[in-house]
């Protein structure tokens, strides 16, 4: 609050901190969202949180996706490491080596993850990404795809190899709520323990980086589990654009 704001409120600023503790108001922090417009939207959320809670017997979940535009960074200066009450430094200058896409999916029920690094982000690559899918996952099991609509995943290639290989079956997720897919949080945690702490001069030494950091996740995973329903969601989304106004339309 302003001092101008506290004049007009005649409120000191130690008792406006204390009734923002005490209602838990956060003014100074702001967060994003995006609620899709998709026109199946509730259909689709249903689909894929009940998938995820209540699986199909004989069958695995993965969620799918690609991380594009990863790029291997070396940095200009050597890295000063972490000390005692010193946190690991990185100069923020660096050298572009290139980029590289990670195809990965993530067994909903176990958290174990087969990715697989391309330098090109085309269907063709999702095809053979599909592929090592097919020869990983045991024959006996149907396996259900939770991917966007991203162009890549419908292609006439991809809707070719995927009547040809019955067993697989795609829930898409409603535009703009990527939120839905579980592997974007396993991205995330890439993202933060494994590329933004990387010094690579090569783009294959950036892949390799990431193979091994899957194949040591893998020893030990941990599932992301959903602790509400696609109701109870349903329920909180509506709760918010109730105090939106003129969300009806």
């Amino acid at each position: 609050m302003t001092a101008t704001a506290r004049h007009h409120a005649s409120t000191s600023q130690s008792t406006v901190s204390r009734i923002w503790r005490a209602f838990g108001l956060q003014p100074h922090r702001s967060e994003t969202f995006k609620l899709s417009t998709g026109p199946y939207f509730v259909d689709k959320v249903h689909d894929v949180v009940g998938l995820c809670l209540d699986p199909p017997e004989r069958a695995l979940v993965f969620c799918v996706d690609e991380k594009s535009q990863i790029q291997a960074l070396d940095r200009s200066q050597p890295v000063l490491p972490m000390m005692p009450r010193v946190p690991q430094r990185i100069t923020h200058e660096y050298v572009r080596a290139g980029t590289t896409t990670l195809f990965a999916a993530l067994e909903a029920a176990t958290g174990k993850v087969i990715g697989s690094p391309h330098r090109r982000h085309r269907a063709d690559e999702l095809k053979k990404f599909l592929v090592k899918l097919d020869r990983e996952i045991p024959a006996n099991l149907d396996v259900h795809l939770v991917l966007d609509n991203y162009a890549t995943h419908k292609t006439p290639a991809i809707k070719t190899w995927l009547l040809t290989h019955p067993r697989f079956h795609l829930h898409l997720t409603p535009t703009g709520s990527s939120w839905l897919n579980l592997v974007e949080r396993w991205f995330a945690e890439l993202t933060n323990k494994q590329i933004r702490r990387g010094v690579h001069k090569t783009v294959h030494a950036m892949e390799k980086d990431i193979r091994s950091w899957i194949t040591a996740r893998n020893t030990d995973p941990r599932p992301y589990v959903w602790t509400k329903t696609a109701d109870e969601i349903l329920q909180r989304l509506a709760s918010y654009l109730n105090r939106i106004p003129d969300s009806e339309d």
